[in-house]
């Protein structure tokens, strides 16, 4: 009858987009088991921002601009602008679904020198769903959608370091009240963190000068979401971002920057079960949220090998001109049996005056691939002169 439609609606949205972004359960892929992560709310781990994703989602230690909530906010402390906001909007899965989208809103402000402020709003739709029983009779139609509100603070520690951290409000609306079960069902509501930091730090390079940066984001440290009371609660997407960025100042006019980042969730490892339901190899995923974090480095059922395909592998390269034009490149990596996210990425850039364009373009390893022809973009605004005393080593 119609009461079991709730959580098979809820298995299909979510298989949707979890299985392309190497959060889904245990498959077979090619006759071999694929062992996977599962969690809420994966679009939290979606590159909103059209400059990341044109260096194949790689960014954590690249220069900061009004995106850098969305990766690593610690970068704001050395935008030179007073202030300024970001719109980014992206169609997600067309290959699939033609009305699957997520959009971004981000604003910061210098509070002074050392002090920034920031804002952002993302929010997930999954398009239309029409609702027919068995007895083929239309019962309505709602739209499931996803949300997550930011309020971020940063502080530098002088020209070369600074750190940052986000609350984060999470919302997930997947069954808009029209699935029946025998629990009640609601839209899932967690909290959560994120701890950012940036070194940079200026030097020469084969007689170039250059900034060399290190950066760091842990996400999504939070409450774990549930859909209904007294139902199964899932764990948020906890990620480890950690990568490096070069910037080479080749002339007055021209600057390349190479960017390397490494990624891992922080959340259980699906064990393996037997027939019987009892654990085969692997740790019991139900665990809290600290252990899940601190587990998740020695919890899959293959081992050191087997973690080592957990880590994820994002590079870009960006070329810019007068600081007005750029071109950008990237690759991104994941394990076969992680989620096989595998595809290269293409972008350009554009500034004039306070209003940045950016553009990008993902070129998937198949045309079967649902990431195929994926395209972001993204808008900024900055206005005002850098806060009196804040000594930027950044190239903007």
């Amino acid at each position: 009858m119609f009461k079991s439609l709730f959580p098979k609606a809820t298995i299909t949205l979510s298989t949707l987009f979890l299985s392309f972004l190497g959060v889904d359960a245990q498959t077979q892929t090619n006759g071999r088991q694929s062992n996977n992560i599962v969690t809420a709310v994966p679009f939290l781990l979606i590159t909103p921002d059209a400059r990341a994703g044109s260096m194949g989602n790689a960014g954590v230690a690249v220069d900061g601009d009004a995106n850098s909530s969305s990766i690593n906010v610690s970068k704001l402390a050395y935008i030179k602008e007073d202030y300024g906001f970001g719109v980014s909007y992206s169609p997600w899965l067309k290959n699939l679904v033609p009305d699957i989208n997520l959009a971004y809103l981000t604003a910061y402000y210098k509070l002074d020198d050392r002090n920034t402020i920031a804002a952002a709003m993302r929010y997930f739709s999954l398009g239309n769903i029409n609702i027919i029983d068995e007895n083929q009779q239309d019962l309505g139609s709602f739209s499931p959608s996803e949300l997550a509100l930011d309020a971020s603070f940063v502080r530098s520690f002088g020209e070369e370091f600074a750190l940052g951290t986000t609350l984060r409000y999470v919302r997930s609306n997947l069954s808009s009240g029209l699935f029946g079960t025998t629990q009640q069902s609601a839209a899932g509501q967690a909290v959560a963190v994120d701890v950012s930091g940036i070194y940079k730090t200026n030097t020469q390079f084969l007689n170039t000068d250059a900034i060399l940066s290190i950066g760091a984001n842990i996400s999504n440290i939070g409450t774990k979401m549930s859909y209904s009371s007294g139902g199964t609660s899932y764990f948020l997407p906890t990620n480890f971002k950690f990568g490096g960025a070069s910037t080479f100042l080749i002339d007055s006019f021209s600057e390349f920057t190479f960017a390397l980042d490494f990624n891992k969730l922080l959340v259980p490892t699906q064990p393996i079960y037997n027939a019987d339901g009892t654990i085969q190899s692997g740790k019991d995923p139900n665990r809290s949220v600290p252990a899940g974090i601190f587990g998740s480095f020695s919890d899959a059922p293959g081992g050191f090998s087997e973690e080592l395909k957990e880590v994820g592998i994002s590079t870009g390269i960006e070329y810019r001109y007068n600081k007005q034009f750029a071109l950008r490149a990237g690759y991104n990596y994941e394990s076969p049996q992680k989620g096989d996210s595998r595809y290269f990425t293409l972008g350009a850039g554009l500034r004039y005056n306070v209003f940045n364009i950016d553009l990008s373009y993902l070129v998937a390893s198949t045309q079967q691939s649902p990431l195929a022809n994926t395209l972001r973009f993204s808008l900024l605004f900055n206005f005002g002169s850098a806060k009196s005393g804040n000594s930027n080593p950044q190239v903007n």
